[in-house]
């Protein structure tokens, strides 16, 4: 399910920037962007965002900016810079030459400029707090969206309820229509009316092959299941998945069985419906 949140906050550590998107994916699938400064944490804020997300591709970025005041704390180890110095003299008087070398060149030597040992502890502690507030946002915004979601699959249940009634009104008309159909071609072959008894033992049994009634009974039932599951306060968008799958089985076999162009109209309205329902139910969690 697409969403998007964004938080920040500062301190006396400095300022966090949180940031969450997703985008649609069958599972979840995690993507975190951390300073170096905050790459400890990399497992617990994993962990929380498991613990609150089921599916979704999501995108986790924190962002850190010290305090302007921490780049006048750097220090000079003056002593390993002496040493430096001396192996350089030494060199020179090995190699009989004047080696060239600047105070840039000696600053870039491992050890030379130091940074005060710092406790990240509240830094790591802020970044984590606000990182359950994004993610709590995160969270309201996509029970937003669902509920969009929600209403729009409802809308086209309702329009497949609609098409189920008027294909199970059909049933009689359609009866009718090969009754009157038979007879018909009977008189066309000039062939006498036959038995009243065994023209109605053959309507039954060509109404037996085309009889969809236990079809419509289980586009009813999944139309019912559907509504329970778009009630439920957890996950469900598997469960959308299997139950789209049950509804394009009825409306396939409605239409394999179809014996006029309006059931077979009605057949093919389903297969769209249930289409788009399977393309919204793809956002849902």
């Amino acid at each position: 399910m697409t969403a998007f949140a964004r938080r920040e906050a500062q301190g006396e550590w400095g300022t966090l920037t949180c940031e969450l998107r997703s985008v649609n994916h069958r599972y979840l699938d995690l993507s975190l962007r951390l300073p170096e400064d905050l790459r400890a944490m990399e497992g617990a804020l994993r962990e929380r965002l498991q613990a609150r997300l089921g599916r979704g591709k999501i995108d986790c970025g924190l962002r850190y900016a010290p305090p302007a005041s921490g780049a006048a704390s750097l220090t000079v180890d003056h002593s390993l810079v002496q040493g430096l110095l001396e192996a350089c003299e030494q060199i020179e008087g090995l190699m009989g030459a004047s080696a060239q070398f600047n105070a840039l060149e000696v600053l870039r030597w491992p050890g030379v400029v130091r940074e005060p040992a710092r406790d990240l502890a509240p830094l790591h502690a802020a970044a984590l707090r606000l990182a359950e507030e994004t993610i709590g946002e995160f969270v309201r915004n996509r029970q937003g969206e669902g509920e969009r979601l929600a209403a729009l699959l409802r809308q086209r249940a309702e329009a497949v309820g609609v098409l189920v009634v008027r294909v199970r009104g059909r049933r009689q008309d359609l009866i009718a229509a090969l009754r009157d159909k038979f007879r018909a071609r009977l008189a066309e072959l000039g062939v006498e009316a036959p038995d009243p008894g065994r023209l109605e033992q053959e309507l039954a049994l060509v109404a037996q092959r085309l009889d969809v009634d236990e079809e419509l009974d289980r586009l009813d039932s999944h139309l019912t299941e559907l509504e329970s599951v778009l009630g439920r306060q957890e996950p469900i968008g598997r469960r959308l998945d299997f139950l789209m799958q049950e509804f394009n089985r009825e409306a396939n076999t409605l239409g394999s069985k179809s014996a006029d162009i309006e059931t077979t109209q009605a057949a093919v309205e389903l297969k769209v419906l249930i289409e788009q329902m399977r393309e919204q139910d793809q956002n849902i969690e």
